[in-house]
């Protein structure tokens, strides 16, 4: 009889993080998963295309047994085997998140015993996931610092309704993991924004307008990237970082019907001065992200925000790893306690 780990995918803040981190953590533990009620606080529960392209891709990269592998299910189980290496061609056939689907996959690529290669097909920016810029320009440098070789290459951008996207990714193995320490930023340097925009809406000047609109907020940017695009459908995205001495705090905001492009830039840049000031090392959307590599490898780490989707994300990582999370509420610090020296 297989024992498993259960996941009531209506804890918490009840979304598709929760069935990455359990996939991509079962995946690297072995430890086989049954969730159910998935994402049943949303207003389309049950898994979505680039929930399952991301489940489906893990399985194959540790030839798990998946059940309820289905759009629309609300219930799975996931029994995996060994990691393997190889070439992966995973397409959403929609604007699905190509930078979810790397979140399910990143971890468990890291402990095959080669490189794992991705070519990934679907949305590189939505409303209500991590854009391909934030990935490359803040997270991946979070995990170069914690020894993760990986790389990102954007082939072609995609925009919701029709995707088409491409990202190819080159993942290098990690034997070890190393601690995340990041409580003081150091030194200001810099804020870069760049403003990318499909070639349709060149002549109306999107991208300088969304520039212009961020400078509302900033004065000036050390560089400014108005870029057109070539994309099945039309989009764009503003995405804009500030680097310290040993840190960086990222915010995107994606295009959108009815909001002027002067006013997209502007509110991107808002919650950017509004990270900036509360002396974070991390931003409001790197918590959760960074969870799951800190507690694998230890650390502290000052956040701007400690929101539902990081306390989610706690409770998830501390069924499957002998970790505790210890938070300072007062001055928003998460520090790992590990309670093993190993799963």
């Amino acid at each position: 009889m297989t024992n498993f780990i259960e996941i009531d995918g209506s804890h918490g803040e009840g979304g598709g993080q929760m069935i990455r981190t359990s996939v991509a953590l079962s995946a690297i533990t072995g430890k086989p998963i049954k969730i159910t009620n998935i994402r049943a606080k949303r207003c389309n529960p049950g898994l979505r295309p680039q929930h399952l392209k991301g489940i489906e891709a893990c399985a194959s990269m540790c030839s798990a047994e998946l059940t309820g592998g289905e759009i629309g299910s609300n219930e799975i189980t996931f029994i995996p085997g060994k990691i393997s290496s190889g070439n992966h061609i995973i397409d959403t056939g929609t604007a699905g998140s190509v930078v979810l689907i790397l979140q399910t996959i990143l971890l468990p690529a890291l402990h095959a015993d080669a490189p794992v290669k991705l070519e990934i097909i679907g949305g590189t920016e939505g409303l209500w996931a991590p854009s391909i810029e934030y990935f490359n320009e803040v997270l991946a440098k979070f995990l170069e610092k914690m020894n993760i070789d990986i790389n990102v290459e954007i082939v072609k951008h995609g925009f919701y309704p029709k995707g088409g996207g491409k990202v190819l990714v080159n993942i290098n193995p990690c034997k070890e993991i190393k601690p995340l320490n990041l409580t003081e930023r150091g030194k200001f340097t810099r804020t870069d924004i760049r403003a990318g925009v499909s070639e349709g809406l060149r002549d109306k000047q999107v991208a300088e307008r969304m520039i212009n609109g961020a400078k509302k907020i900033f004065e000036k940017f050390d560089c400014e990237h108005p870029v057109y695009l070539t994309t099945d459908c039309l989009g764009g995205y503003v995405h804009m970082h500030a680097h310290y001495e040993n840190t960086i705090l990222g915010s995107t905001s994606i295009a959108n019907k009815g909001i002027r492009a002067e006013d997209l830039g502007e509110s991107c840049a808002k919650i950017l001065k509004e990270d900036m000031k509360s002396n974070a090392c991390l931003d409001r959307y790197m918590a959760d992200q960074i969870l799951p590599f800190l507690a694998l490898a230890g650390g502290s780490i000052s956040v701007a925000q400690i929101s539902n989707h990081t306390k989610t994300n706690m409770h998830i990582i501390e069924k499957f790893l002998p970790v505790k999370f210890e938070v300072d509420e007062k001055n928003k610090i998460i520090s790992v306690k590990k309670l093993k020296n190993n799963f």
